[in-house]
């Protein structure tokens, strides 16, 4: 028989928690279509101090697990992970503004697209009546989980989802606050979960909302950021130095263009454009290799290949990092190039006026491409340490596992056995 279990943190929830609770004791029948025989209710109250563990402890069929004193959203919602027995685990809040009624509906979307975690989605279509200030914030939560994790989703914060219980190992650690779910949803799509959204409908809160939108919007923010540099650094550096880089490359064709109409003068507007240039182009080159240098060391601390990059995946089945070593030997070239033909051009009486603008192509040029030599080397660095480890680790692991077979006074045979995955 499958078990489903549902787990709903409470903190002073004594307005709505009863509602709740017979609404998703009520969802057995619909649960036993889809193949889930047993429901399994889990309230933990979170040091709440109204009446509703004593609401909770009247209701029978509900297992109650108390905090003894506020811990937290997240902090609640894994203590009730750790008490579930159930195959699959769903959550909710406590307020009313998530339909249980549509556990079976993301149960039955999870067995169609053989999913490991089903959002609820109150940004997919269905009747909202979300406020527009976190309608805009959900809006720019996702926008940020997709910009970051290259993928799709409408909703990385919903409170109502389900997902397989023997996924915890690779979504932990989680947050004690109100940002574990946009941490799950981003930490899901990294560790290559398969992860599908179904819409679901969204009321208006019974009793007094503890969400602070700015606070713990900006909180919502950095935690998706810092769980993305987790993984896969090179994207978030990336984009940003892709970004620098290309404003650089306009102002620099921009100075180009000038210079071939016969303007030898530089104007301040101009000379703060020029440098601006300079530090644009250097810092986007720099970001981009730290990005990629990053997702070197990640892969050390984890002990895997580098999964991922600047674009999720590799693009054109190319690893784009393992040609900044030439690439970076080009660009130095083409700045010393710049240097000499400055040096020489100098020497035959050309005027600073005629120079400055290869003088500081030079710089730039030597800077990044130096910037790629140091960002190749690190990384040729970290791949050879990842790799003596997991050689290391092996040759440890195949002597631990070396099974006597058969042993006489003349020889001895012995049997490799295969390390358990």
């Amino acid at each position: 028989m499958a078990t489903f279990s549902v787990v709903i943190p409470a903190y002073n929830e004594e307005d709505g928690i009863g509602e709740i609770m017979q609404r998703v004791l009520a969802t057995r029948e619909k649960l036993r279509e889809v193949g889930f025989d047993e429901l399994e209710l889990i309230v933990v109250d979170d040091g709440s101090k109204d009446r509703t563990a004593e609401l909770v402890r009247a209701q029978p069929g509900v297992i109650l697990v108390q905090h003894a004193r506020n811990s937290g959203y997240g902090a609640a919602l894994k203590t009730g992970f750790a008490a579930a027995s159930g195959e699959w685990i769903g959550f909710l809040d406590a307020d009313g503004t998530y339909p249980p009624e549509y556990f079976p509906a993301l149960l039955q979307a999870a067995q169609q697209q053989r999913a490991d975690l089903v959002i609820g989605s109150r940004m997919a279509g269905a009747e909202s009546q979300m406020p527009l200030m976190r309608r805009i914030g959900n809006l720019i939560f996702a926008r940020l989980v997709n910009l970051i994790s290259a993928s799709n989703i409408t909703d990385s914060a919903s409170g109502m989802r389900v997902f397989k219980k023997s996924i915890l190992s690779q979504l932990y650690p989680l947050p004690d606050g109100l940002n574990l779910t946009p941490v799950m949803s981003t930490r899901a799509l990294h560790e290559n979960l398969k992860m599908v959204e179904a819409p679901i409908p969204y009321s208006e809160r019974i009793g007094r909302s503890k969400l602070s939108v700015v606070r713990d919007g900006m909180r919502f923010g950095q935690s998706i950021v810092w769980t993305a540099l987790n993984y896969n650094p090179a994207r978030p550096f990336g984009l940003i130095g892709m970004v620098s880089f290309a404003v650089a490359a306009l102002i620099g064709l921009g100075l180009i263009w000038v210079r071939l109409q016969g303007v030898q003068t530089v104007s301040p507007l101009g000379a703060f454009a020029l440098f601006s240039a300079l530090v644009l182009a250097v810092g986007g080159v720099m970001l981009i290799a730290l990005g990629f240098s990053f997702n070197y060391f990640v892969a050390l601390f984890h002990k895997t290949p580098v999964r991922q990059g600047l674009w999720g995946k590799p693009l054109f089945n190319v690893r784009w990092e393992h040609h900044f070593g030439w690439a970076g030997l080009v660009v130095l070239l083409i700045g010393i190039g710049f240097a000499v033909g400055s040096l020489t051009a100098a020497l035959m009486g050309a005027t600073l006026m005629q120079l400055w603008l290869y003088f500081l192509s030079s710089a730039v040029f030597s800077l990044m491409g130096l910037q790629l030599l140091v960002a190749w080397l690190q990384m040729q660095t970290l791949e050879a340490l990842r790799i003596r480890e997991d050689l290391a680790a092996s040759d440890l692991l195949g002597k631990e596992t070396m099974k006597p077979v058969a042993a006489g006074p003349v020889s001895v045979r012995s049997e490799r056995l295969q390390p358990q995955p």
